[in-house]
């Protein structure tokens, strides 16, 4: 396996050089670099241009100019990594910098949810194949896949931000908005629980009443401008993620796993009162990093008491339940401070830009402020990518659970989550999880449209505006990183078939 990777590696280094190489040819014969000069109206208009000839050396050769470019990179292992600077003078690498923490904030997120989503959209759709879900799952699918995504921006702008804004002024559900949403999820909640149609009758009539009592009941509180979650709903949400996670991966045979799940709970819990003067008030987010570590080898620690024989599954059930009842807490928090959030910033969701200029909130308030500047670009980025999951997802979950190893599982009398989750779903992950390797390497590139829709400055806008003022440096910074990345992230799918698959090692 090690001298399969050291191959690989080898041959990709070689494979991103030349790459490089016929790159910036290409960009140092695109266009005129000093198009913009000339056209210019400037006294010093000469003084102007000989000045960005004397910095982009354009008198040399560009084989010379690459030449030096490889040289500084090489000098990125050495520690005086050096990528040049941009036609405008400003330092490559400080630009690089800043434009791939704006794309990671804005993709990671959109990519996690559409990976989480999407998957377990395809699974329920092989389950339920050629049913009413089935159908509406497909459709949407498509519909979003094919959607033009400046059009798609444009209305999340107006009713996503403009609309929410003028809303929240309120914060008040009229009566048709109420029960249109309880009416929405009443049709949705049973088909996706599927059974027969008098138990879907029933399961909608019981989602219409809860759904809606509860909006109306939300209204009278004015939750939507005063929020509150509290302790209990915490404790609450957290065990029910328990008994879930124990539902899909162990079944509720093994009690065991469930006590591991539910400690974990308990645990998270109790240990948000026991750190909330730094839960409330965080130095910085290195505070935060260091506390979640912390809950994640607690929860693991649980899960490794309590399982017995299943230890493994019991491990993995409680390391996700502390993750997740880290992120209730994190929600908790929030809720908390979206009322003095609100009263500094009223209109909250921007649309244009990555964070509000001046904001002079407190460490939560500036996270409300930076979350709700990534709601409408990541929404757009989920629903396009979502849909090419759950295709992916869907057919290869059938194909595999027409396997003669899966009705082997069947027949022995394994039940059907076990089938499911341990024998197709285990089987169907390796080609999804190709595309989800270089969907990650190429999301790190930067989404182009989405970014100037959104006025984000990250890879893509670097990348389009480096290629249109014909400035080698930059363009070769953003090949640079979307190159390694999609290198390491081959790499990476390269070991995730080795792991689902042991055939594969060999």
């Amino acid at each position: 396996m090690l001298k399969f990777i050291l191959r690989r590696l080898g041959v990709s280094v070689l494979v991103l050089w030349l790459a490089s190489m016929l790159l910036y040819w290409l960009v140092t014969i695109s266009g005129d670099p000093l198009k913009d000069l000339r056209e210019s109206n400037a006294e010093n208009k000469q003084q102007l241009i000989q000045a960005r000839i004397d910095l982009m050396r354009l008198d040399d050769p560009w084989w010379e100019r690459y030449w030096d470019w490889l040289k500084g990179v090489g000098g990125c292992f050495t520690g005086s990594c050096d990528l040049g600077t941009s036609i405008n003078g400003q330092s490559v690498l400080d630009m690089t910098a800043t434009a791939a923490g704006s794309t990671l904030r804005l993709v990671t997120l959109a990519t996690l949810l559409a990976i989480v989503i999407g998957i377990s959209l395809g699974i329920l759709t092989a389950i339920r194949q050629y049913s009413g879900f089935d159908y509406v799952v497909t459709f949407l699918a498509f519909l979003f896949f094919s959607l033009p995504v400046f059009w798609a921006a444009v209305l999340l702008k107006e009713y996503g931000a403009i609309r929410f804004n003028d809303w929240i002024a309120s914060g008040d559900m009229e009566p048709p908005m109420v029960l249109g949403i309880a009416l929405l999820l009443a049709v949705v909640v049973p088909a996706v629980l599927g059974g027969t149609w008098k138990r879907r009758l029933a399961t909608g009539a019981g989602v219409f009443v809860f759904v809606a009592v509860v909006l109306y009941v939300l209204n009278i509180f004015d939750w939507y401008r005063n929020p509150f979650f509290g302790i209990g709903m915490v404790l609450l949400t957290s065990l029910g993620a328990g008994v879930l996670m124990t539902a899909l991966v162990a079944g509720f045979g093994n009690r065991r796993v469930l006590y591991g799940a539910l400690t974990t709970a308990v645990v998270g819990t109790v240990s948000y009162l026991l750190f909330a003067g730094l839960l409330l008030e965080p130095s910085s987010w290195w505070v935060l990093i260091g506390l979640f570590a912390v809950a994640v080898v607690v929860s693991i620690g649980i899960g490794a008491a309590w399982g017995g024989y299943a230890r493994k599954q019991a491990v993995l059930v409680a390391g996700v339940t502390g993750v997740i009842t880290s992120l209730v807490i994190v929600f908790d928090i929030l809720v908390a401070n979206w009322s003095s959030f609100l009263a500094l910033k009223s209109r909250p969701i921007s649309t244009i830009g990555s964070q509000t200029p001046n904001f002079t909130g407190d460490f939560w308030e500036s996270v409300l402020d930076t979350g709700m500047q990534l709601v409408l670009p990541t929404i757009l980025l989920t629903l396009v990518s979502v849909a090419s999951y759950s295709r992916y997802t869907r057919s290869s979950m059938l194909e595999t659970m027409n396997q003669d190893y899966v009705r082997t599982a069947r027949s022995k009398g394994l039940s059907e989550r076990a089938v499911i989750t341990k024998h197709a779903f285990r089987n169907a992950l390796i080609p999804i999880t190709t595309i989800v390797a270089f969907d990650f390497a190429a999301l790190i590139g930067g989404a182009v449209i989405t970014e100037r829709v959104f006025g984000w400055k990250g890879m893509g806008a670097m990348f389009a505006d480096a290629l249109n003022a014909v400035d080698p440096a930059p363009v070769m910074a953003f090949f640079l990183v979307t190159g390694t990345a999609a290198i390491v992230m081959n790499m990476v799918a390269d070991l995730a078939y080795a792991g689902l698959d042991p055939r594969i090692r060999r």
